[in-house]
Formats: structure tokens, C-alpha cells, sequence
């Protein structure tokens, strides 16, 4: 028996996704903090793992410290993402996401941006953010997650967003964008505060072990 299957009345989104992991982990001892190791897997591979599960692709990742020492893990290789160099990553985050912009492909419904450091970030977190940023209230652009009324991240926004933020300024990034067009941010509540975890220093991976009994590990030859 052939079973018919109904056609879709909308097209599913196309979802690009960014990485933004060239730091140079001042805070952790000069160190690639996406190395961190959570059950034996890196940071890194953790967020590609839930971006791709989650139907987001292309997806690039944003090196510039650490590049070399990142790339031996050939974690991009595995996933797929392509290699996006900054050349000035002491030039900050938003250096960091116009160049891994420029490098996306034209046309993408909805862009991903995601931090190389959030330690709980999975494919159900990814997946709750894309299924909110499709149902915003109308006429919002970019989707924040909020906890406790704190800002989060990953962010998504609109492919007419990326647009706007590579025609402005080069001190134009999402932060920018949104205190420019406070009307067209949607602050997405959640109770789920993975959304806020990040570790950007020992105290952070010591509380992520606190708060969660799992540990975070460097790589053998990362270890002080």
C-alpha cells in the first residue's frame, strides 16, 4: 500500500549557524576553553553535535587563538562546519561574528549564533530555540533567550537581520542591532538556565561542576 504524504502548506526554514570560538581564554590560562572536555567530548564538538542534530547547516566556526591547537581535534572534519579564520581576534565578539557572517551562504532564513563555551547546550536546546524563533510574536526579528529576565544565548535571527548587520558599520553586531531595534527583539522566557551557562574562568567550570556533578577536563596536554 502507497501512503500519501501531504505536502507541507510552509517550507521548513533554512537555519545557518555560527560558532564564535576564537578567544584566547585569557581568563583560563591562555587556553582553547572549547577544549574543555564534558563526558569525554569537547565544548566544541558538544554545540556542533546539537546544531547539526537539530537541522542547522552550514555551520561555521569563528577561530583565531587557538586555531591551530583546535583544528588537531578534527572536530570540524566530523561535523562538517567549515573553518572561518580572524585574523584580529583581539578585535572582539563582533569581529568574530561579521567575518563568520560574511563567510554564510546569501538567502538563509535564520541564523544560529552560538558560543563555544556553554558546557549543556544540546540538540532539545537548540531544537526549543528554532521552535520558539518560528512562532515569535510578529514583527520580531531576532530571538533571545531570557532567564530571570538575563539574557542568554544562543541567539537566532532573521536572514534579513545578517543583512542589515553586514551593511552597517563595522562596530555593527547582534548586541548593536538589538539596541538599535529594541521593538524587533523577542525576549524569549525560560526557565532553562543552560541558556546562561558559560565557563569563562575556573570559577565557572568549578560551579558548573556544583551545580550539575559532572566535571569539566582539559585535554592532557592543556593541563597547567
Amino acid at each position: 500500500m502507497t501512503t500519501l504524504v501531504q505536502p507541507t502548506t510552509e517550507p521548513a526554514l533554512r537555519v545557518g549557524g555560527l560558532v564564535l570560538a576564537a578567544g584566547a581564554g585569557s581568563r583560563m590560562g591562555n587556553r582553547p576553553k572549547c577544549l574543555l572536555q564534558l563526558n569525554g567530548m569537547s565544548l566544541l564538538e558538544r554545540q556542533l553535535q546539537a546544531l547539526s542534530l537539530a537541522g542547522v547547516r552550514p555551520v561555521g566556526v569563528v577561530l583565531g587563538h587557538h586555531g591551530e591547537r583546535i583544528l588537531q581535534e578534527g572536530i570540524l572534519t566530523r561535523w562538517a562546519a567549515q573553518q572561518v579564520r580572524n585574523l584580529r581576534p583581539d578585535d572582539g565578539h563582533v569581529s568574530s561574528l561579521r567575518i563568520g557572517l560574511k563567510d554564510l551562504p546569501t538567502g538563509l532564513d535564520a541564523v544560529v549564533v552560538a558560543l563555544a563555551d556553554q558546557p549543556l547546550i544540546d540538540v532539545q536546546a537548540v531544537k526549543a530555540l528554532l521552535a520558539a524563533f518560528a512562532q515569535r510574536p510578529a514583527g520580531t526579528q531576532m530571538l533571545q533567550p531570557s532567564v530571570k529576565g538575563l539574557p542568554g544565548n544562543p541567539v537566532v535571527f532573521s536572514g534579513e537581520v545578517m543583512a542589515q548587520i553586514l551593511a552597517g558599520e563595522e562596530h555593527i553586531g547582534a548586541r548593536q542591532w538589538q539596541q538599535a531595534h529594541p521593538e524587533a527583539v523577542f525576549r524569549w522566557e525560560t526557565p532553562h538556565s543552560l541558556y546562561r551557562l558559560d565557563v569563562d574562568n575556573e570559577a565557572d567550570r568549578q560551579a558548573v561542576e556544583a551545580s550539575t556533578g559532572r566535571s569539566l577536563h582539559w585535554p592532557p596536554d592543556l593541563v597547567l
